[in-house]
């Protein structure tokens, strides 16, 4: 298959496949479409508590006959976890629903606490959002826990901005393996990137195809950011399309990717999305920058998100 196969070294030492498939949305197609991945020659799977979509990866594993060593799996905490308390339980559940004893990296999915329960968006009698009152540090420490037993081989983070990591660095003890945030030639995010990476954090791109996602209410009155003249141009160079380059693009940054898609044809090209760009496409693509974020819930989870960060909207 045209793929480099790329891969990238965590700080615990672990390898992570650059280009990983994310389960996020459509539920109820996701062991097909897990299925059709691994037998495209995936090897990293991206899921989380709140996709619901972790007895599909899980299954859809299991169906491969791949060994589980053979699998790189993600899986997220959610928010109303966040309690210490709650954290190895949590993990527990999501893995019983993979059907694993271990996964390979565990992440907080944002930094903000919801209340405890069952119901995932516990909401007052106004329609808001009731949030926790765990501090993400205390989180964190719960999460280092579940790392030293093995249950989760490596420990990271989503949608944190700098000075919350910076935070976390200061009073925790083990330095977040990876850290997954919206990152696209929309939103390069170059300089934030270049500090988590002088951590020894991975980034990893979560919508590498920016407003591609129809849930994206900022990028519907714009064209999309796979038809880019300027990425489309370049894929004709290498005989890839728009898509392809954009997932290329963040691999040369030394980043993995997470691209989704349940079509078959899709998932396929998108593997195909690991090629090495020549040095003067990547400054054209440079160019391409907006600085602007699809993905900022903060109105809607009581928190303000990305503080400082590229595309923040006060």
């Amino acid at each position: 298959m045209a793929t480099l196969d790329s891969k990238f070294k965590l700080n615990t030492g672990a390898e992570i496949p650059a280009v990983g498939f994310g389960t996020w949305q459509d539920k109820d197609a996701q062991e097909d479409a897990v299925t059709e991945a691994l037998k495209a020659g995936y090897t990293h799977i991206d899921t989380a508590r709140i996709y619901g979509t972790e007895p599909a990866v899980g299954a859809a594993i299991k169906k491969s006959g791949i060994s589980r060593s053979e699998i790189f799996v993600t899986t997220k905490l959610w928010n109303t976890a966040h309690h210490p308390d709650d954290v190895e339980p949590a993990l527990d559940a999501s893995l019983k629903d993979l059907d694993t004893d271990y996964v390979d990296l565990y992440l907080m999915h944002w930094p903000v606490a919801f209340g405890r329960g069952d119901n995932m968006f516990p909401k007052d009698s106004n329609g808001k959002i009731i949030n926790g009152d765990t501090d993400y540090v205390d989180t964190w420490k719960a999460m280092e826990k579940t790392f030293k037993k093995g249950k989760a081989k490596a420990i990271g983070i989503s949608n944190f901005s700098r000075q919350e990591t910076e935070r976390l660095l200061q009073e925790t003890e083990v330095v977040p393996a990876a850290h997954q945030i919206e990152v696209h030639p929309y939103l390069q995010q170059n300089e934030a990137c270049a500090w988590f990476r002088s951590k020894g954090i991975h980034v990893q791109q979560y919508s590498p195809f920016g407003n591609q996602n129809e849930i994206y209410s900022k990028g519907q009155n714009m064209g999309k950011l796979i038809d880019d003249p300027v990425l489309v141009e370049i894929g004709k160079k290498y005989n890839k399309n728009g898509a392809q380059v954009a997932l290329a693009w963040g691999i040369a940054q030394g980043h993995s990717v997470l691209p989704k898609s349940k079509t078959p044809s899709r998932i396929k090209d998108n593997l195909e999305g690991d090629f090495k760009l020549d040095e003067e496409d990547l400054e054209k693509i440079k160019a391409v920058d907006k600085g602007m974020r699809f993905n900022d819930p903060s109105a809607n989870f009581g928190w303000n998100f990305y503080i400082g960060e590229d595309g923040k909207v006060e």
